[in-house]
């Protein structure tokens, strides 16, 4: 008779994340902690301080979530934080403009099907932020870095091998296209 074999809970640590940041992406983070700091935390001490104040504190529910969302808040305060002293500001272009690196924005042909779309190539703390984003530790944003105009890129994606050439390089924060 075999044993069912246990599942473990373990996870193998994720390898740490690129340390890059554009300086839009870095103000977001500023102005993020410094809401949470300055003025969400204090609105919610407030609460929890008037909710203690009602009296039988396991059964109130506004006391239970006020210090739920206090916690919250203080562990994106400490992650921030530590983020933060670690983050390395990209604001220069590079040497090379006719080459993908950090910040570059990137307009890709698919081969197969010819259509074009348009990427900027930032640190995974900015990939959530604004649509066509990508993070430089994707797959994608590992292939195109150092690739040069009108080079063909393969990368396997989830849904396959996607084939694409660099139509386009551009190094300005914000494109006007």
């Amino acid at each position: 008779m075999t044993r069912p074999q246990r599942m473990s809970r373990y996870r193998p640590p994720q390898p740490p994340s690129s340390p890059y940041i554009t300086p839009e992406g870095a103000a977001r983070l500023r102005e993020e902690l410094e809401r949470l700091w300055r003025s969400e935390r204090p609105q919610v001490t407030r609460a929890v301080a008037e909710a203690a104040a009602q009296g039988d504190r396991s059964e109130n529910a506004e006391y239970t979530y006020g210090k739920r969302r206090l916690r919250e808040i203080d562990r994106r305060v400490r992650d921030l934080r530590k983020r933060l002293e670690i983050l390395v500001v990209v604001n220069q272009p590079p040497a090379d403009p006719q080459r993908v690196y950090f910040g570059a924005w990137v307009t890709l042909e698919t081969l197969e099907d010819g259509h074009d779309a348009r990427y900027r190539i930032v640190g995974p703390d900015e990939i959530d932020r604004e649509p066509g984003y990508i993070s430089m530790d994707s797959p994608l944003g590992r292939a195109l870095l150092g690739r040069r105009l009108e080079e063909q890129v393969s990368v396997q994606l989830p849904g396959g091998l996607r084939r694409f050439v660099i139509v386009e390089i551009e190094y300005a924060a914000d494109p006007s296209h």
